[in-house]
């Protein structure tokens, strides 16, 4: 009898060893899960960003690793550039804030092109005659494989006179660096060593 109890504690000890092992067990799953699924909330929390509306509303923003959009934003920097340099009304005021305003978008040699059509009176013929120069960026091809990124722009010109139209063919050159982001300069690049491979007409239409 007494060999019996003996047995039935012994079993007893293991049945609660056993207890505690599996609470154990489960004492840990159950942290581990609390910890991870708290890291992903914090992860996914950090993604979120509230902006705050003029003072009166906040926004939720999303966040991203900024070297995800970086092709994107070389696209528009050099579709920026273009617009601001080639896009020309027949007024000096105008020309001349286009042309600062895509200065700080590139380096020297945009400005000795600048420059150079200045000194041969191009953009005076362009006031005298009232000409309106329109430039529409077809596309960017940007080589994000080595760096400094090479890029060429396609694009058409429309010049637009009184008595026609005149569509041409505008390829371009050059090199991207990164830079500091600014109010001037929101992508953050600066063009360098700007080039035109191509610049001809392609038809004129009769107005």
């Amino acid at each position: 009898m007494e060999f019996k109890t003996l047995r039935n504690i012994e079993n007893s000890f293991q049945q609660i060893r056993l207890y505690a092992v599996v609470f154990a067990i489960l004492c840990i799953a159950v942290v581990g899960y609390a910890v991870w699924q708290s890291y992903r909330f914090a992860e996914d929390q950090r993604q979120k960003i509230y902006v705050l509306d003029n003072g009166k509303s906040l926004m939720l923003a999303l966040s991203q690793d900024a070297s995800i959009n970086r092709p994107v934003e070389a696209r528009e920097h050099v579709r920026r550039f273009h617009e601001l340099f080639f896009t020309l009304a027949p007024d000096k005021h105008a020309i001349e804030s286009n042309m600062k305003r895509a200065f700080n978008l590139a380096d020297k040699s945009a400005f000795d092109y600048y420059k150079d059509l200045a000194e041969k009176g191009y953009y005076s013929r362009i006031i005298s005659g009232n000409v309106q120069q329109r430039t529409e960026v077809d596309s960017v091809v940007c080589n994000f494989d080595r760096y400094p990124y090479e890029v060429k722009a396609y694009s058409k010109q429309f010049i637009i006179r009184s008595s026609n139209v005149t569509k041409r063919s505008l390829v371009t050159s050059c090199y991207l660096v990164n830079s500091v982001r600014s109010d001037n300069n929101p992508q953050g690049f600066n063009i360098e060593k700007f080039t035109i491979l191509e610049n001809r007409d392609l038809e004129v239409i009769e107005r």
